[in-house]
Formats: C-alpha cells, sequence, structure tokens
C-alpha cells in the first residue's frame, strides 16, 4: 500500500507534533483495555485514551486542511510511516507495567495542561479552539495520574519501587517535551503555539508537588533522549504502527 508524507509547513508540523503524540499515547493506554488493575481504572484509562484520540483528530483534520491535498485525519493516522510520525519518544515506549504507565501519564499531562491553556489563547482560531477543549481534559489527566503517582510512590515496598524503576527509566525521555527548533519558534513568534521554555516551571511545579506527597525524588539532569519530534523514533514505533495500522494496510480504503 501506498505509504504518505505530508508537506510540512511550520504550522503543519507543530499540528502533527501535537497529533502524533496523543494519538501514540492514546494507542498505548488502550493496550491496558481488560488489564488495568480494577475495573474503574479500566475504564478510566479508555476514556482518557478516547480524550487523546479526539484531540488527534482534530488536530489531524486541521492538518490535513491546511495541506490543502485532499487527506483525511485517517490517512494522516493510517498510512505515514514511522519516519513520517513527529510524536515524543517518551509516548511509544511499550506500555510497560501500571507504575510505568500512570508516570508516563502524568509526566505528559503536566507538560499538555498548560500548553493546551496557553494555546487556547492563541492567534489561530481552530487550534484555539482545539486547546480550550483539550486544556479541559488534560485537567484531568493531570489530577488523576498524579493521584496515582503518589499513592504508588507512598504506598507498599513493591508500588513503590516499581514507581522508583519507571521514574529511572523515563526521567531520560522528559527533556525532548521542552525542546524547540526553528520551527516551533516561528510559531512562537507568530503567537500560535507557547513558548516551551514558558511552560518549564509550571512543569517543574506540577512534578515537585506530587513528588513531595510520593516520597520521590527528582533524578540529576542527565544527557536526555531526543529524536522523536524530527521522525528519529525507537524500535518501538514500527511495532506499535504494525498493530494499529494493519486494517488499512490489510484492506485499503475500507469503511464500516
Amino acid at each position: 500500500m501506498t505509504t504518505i508524507a505530508v508537506a510540512e509547513t511550520a504550522l503543519t508540523l507543530g499540528l502533527l507534533r501535537l497529533a502524533d503524540t496523543a494519538l501514540v499515547h492514546a494507542h498505548r493506554l488502550s493496550e491496558w483495555c481488560g488489564h488495568a488493575p480494577m475495573l474503574e481504572e479500566d475504564l478510566a484509562l479508555a476514556n482518557i485514551a478516547l480524550d487523546l484520540i479526539g484531540q488527534a483528530r482534530a488536530l489531524y483534520t486541521y492538518a490535513a486542511e491546511i495541506e490543502g491535498a485532499g487527506r483525511s485525519e485517517d490517512d494522516l493516522a493510517y498510512l505515514r510511516d514511522a519516519p513520517q510520525y513527529r510524536n515524543v519518544l517518551m509516548a511509544e515506549l511499550p506500555k510497560g507495567d501500571f507504575a510505568f504507565t500512570v508516570l508516563r501519564a502524568f509526566f505528559l499531562a503536566a507538560q499538555a495542561e498548560p500548553l493546551w491553556r496557553a494555546t487556547a489563547a492563541s492567534r489561530d482560531a481552530t487550534l484555539a479552539a482545539i486547546a480550550a477543549k483539550a486544556a479541559k481534559e488534560s485537567a484531568y489527566h493531570l489530577r488523576h495520574a498524579g493521584e496515582w503517582v503518589i499513592r504508588l510512590g507512598d504506598g507498599t515496598a513493591e508500588s513503590r519501587r516499581r514507581m522508583l524503576d519507571a521514574l529511572d527509566a523515563l526521567w531520560p525521555y522528559t527533556g525532548e517535551l521542552f525542546e524547540a527548533d526553528a520551527a516551533d519558534r516561528a510559531l512562537i513568534e507568530d503567537g500560535i503555539l507557547p513558548d516551551p521554555a514558558v511552560l518549564r516551571p509550571q512543569w517543574d511545579a506540577a512534578v515537585d508537588r506530587v513528588f513531595a506527597e510520593a516520597d520521590l525524588v527528582r533524578p540529576a539532569d542527565r544527557w536526555m533522549q531526543s529524536g522523536g519530534r524530527s521522525g528519529r523514533h525507537t524500535e518501538h514505533l514500527g511495532h506499535m504502527l504494525t498493530v494499529m495500522q494493519h486494517l488499512q494496510r490489510a484492506y485499503p480504503g475500507a469503511t464500516w
């Protein structure tokens, strides 16, 4: 099946980075459906995944409209190969255990919530409307994940061990959340997206607040993983897309 590559203007690239991160993280959360530690949490993770898919759909639809090539949200989700994806690396890492899942969700939501709040004031009216809805959803995602980080970090010896392992594994991927390249700077200067450097103190404050209650200590800053936003991914994304895109690739153009 023919794959596509989107013509990336600064705005299209910015939209894809947001959409791809939301979609890939949603897929990882969806892998918990039927496997969460309790029924209520099974439903909660599924609903958060649906929120993220909704965000991704809105962003893909707008990106396709801007590109003007007659493509749809489904084309952007199912017809691009891994090098065309622009999600942060943290989102694509394998599902892991429950501690890994909630800590990743916490880190991503702690960055997304202030980003969407700031973007609700964007000069781009369409993006501002998407952000206004996403900000409300992200506030819940942040609160939900933060409560679990506290519960596990300050819980049993086993839950704490797992949370510490998750922290050690995920921390090297947090730096990418605040990167800014030339495309990002163009959007910042035009008042379309906020400066990641402005968002960082809010992320730090959320992490410090939850970690204090969870009795966790922030690891020392060190070398950070990077590349996902530029299309350089781990091997895990390709395997994930093989599953996610299977139906479309097996039956091109299939509809319900």
